[in-house]
Formats: structure tokens, sequence, C-alpha cells
């Protein structure tokens, strides 16, 4: 069995066989689905996605590209939906210098928001980070993050900064770009992590692995992010799988 960490079903990528993605999703074995919300349109997308099925989990934050819109009831509000039984993280929040839609003291103040966020009420977090490693990593020691810990999700960065991110209580995850056959480094990467401390995910509907790149990415593709790890850390699909769930569950509080 294998958990589906960081997926978008809630899409309008899915609107049109969103049913049909989840029920081959379970026929592939996948026992759990996160599904991230990250704005004011996508968290209560999520959030009712995780209480239509019992096996799909929901985290809620303001993603890094909307931070210039996030208001301080925004902020209270997210801390609102912490105590529904079906969010498990706090996320996907960090910092984003690839897009230029939000300003970097913007992303800033938001990003610290959510962690000291995270620490009130106990959540793990849910980092997504593009071309701002040494900031996010400064950023997470600043404010505590490892108080909480969480995952690195879709993990781009060098084996330095996954060690500091490792030191800091998080998990390092590893979505489709791992399969791709030019992907040396996050291959390197992946081989050091241990594997108490290794998560697989899609990011579904984005970065579909190999053979599917560049089509629409869905939860029955962990699968082939799985085997991928399996094979660089030179054990069984069935081990990775069941080391993964196993950390899936200890970070998300799973039941």
């Amino acid at each position: 069995m294998l958990i589906d960490t960081h997926a978008h079903l809630n899409a309008a990528q899915f609107d049109e066989d969103r049913q049909e993605v989840i029920e081959r999703a379970q026929a592939s074995g996948i026992s759990r689905i996160i599904n991230v919300g990250f704005n004011r349109e996508t968290i209560p997308s999520s959030i009712a996605l995780a209480e239509q099925y019992d096996f799909i989990y929901s985290t809620v934050g303001w993603h890094p590209t909307d931070a210039k819109d996030m208001t301080p009831e925004d902020l209270d509000w997210i801390e609102s939906l912490c105590g529904h039984e079906k969010v498990v993280a706090i996320g996907e929040i960090g910092l984003d210098y690839y897009w230029d839609t939000s300003p970097k003291d913007v992303q800033d103040r938001v990003f610290r928001q959510q962690i000291r966020l995270a620490r009130k009420v106990g959540l793990p977090i849910v980092i997504h980070n593009r071309d701002a490693h040494h900031d996010v990593v400064q950023t997470l020691r600043e404010e505590k993050a490892a108080e909480v810990g969480g995952v690195m999700h879709c993990y781009s960065g060098s084996w330095e900064t996954a060690k500091m991110c490792l030191d800091m209580n998080f998990y390092i995850s590893f979505g489709g770009p791992v399969t791709f056959k030019n992907a040396k480094q996050p291959k390197e990467v992946l081989e050091k992590v241990p594997l108490d401390r290794l998560l697989i995910e899609t990011d579904a509907p984005y970065l579909a692995p190999h053979p599917y790149r560049g089509k629409r990415n869905e939860s029955s593709y962990v699968r082939l992010v799985a085997e991928t790890a399996a094979e660089i850390k030179g054990i069984s699909l069935e081990q990775l799988g069941k080391i993964t769930t196993a950390n899936a569950v200890r970070l998300f509080g799973l039941t």
C-alpha cells in the first residue's frame, strides 16, 4: 500500500473524471491521499473532498505565489479550520522566487505567520520551495519550525540543503521529476535520504512521472515514483511502500 502525500485532486483538471481518477488510485494500491488546499478557492474544495472520501485528508495554507492576497481574516480562517478532523497539516506554504506574482517581503511575512500558526496549533507544515533554498532554510530556523516539523514537498534542492531540513525534523518528499532520465541531483539526494524520513507524492495534476511526462498527473502514478525510489534504495517495492506509508502516518497523524 502507498500514500500519495501531496495531490490537488480538487483542481479543475479533474472536473470531468474525478471519481474515476480516485477509483484508479485505490485500484493501484493507494491507501490514502493528502490533498492540498492553498488559497481562498482551493481550501474549501479540498476539505469537501476529504469529507466525501474517508481515505482522503486535507491540508490548509496559503501558497507563496498568492501571498499578496492573504488578509488577516484569511489567517484567522485557516486557524479556525485546523481543528477539523480531516485537516492534517498547514500548507503548502513557503517561498517561490520563480514566479514573480508576490513580492519577496510579502511572501516572507505570510510564510512566517503560518509557521507561527502551525506551532500554535501543533500541526506539521508542507513546504513549497522554488529557487529559494537559502531563505526557506533560514526562515524555518528563525521561526523554530523544528518544533512541529513537516515535509519538503517535491524536493529539488541539494543534499546539503536536505541535511539542514532533516536536522530540523523535516521529511523529504519526491515526486514525478525523480523518475526523469536527466534527474541526476534528485536521484542522488534520494539515495542519501534516510529511509525513515522519505516520502513520495504526485503533486497531481502537475509533474507527471515518466512515461507520462507532460501529461496530466494523477494519484495512481505515485506507484511509478515508488518503483524508482525502491530501485535507487535497493529495496523491494513492498518494503518501500511499507516504510513510506509508516512515515506518512507518523508525520500526519493518520488513522
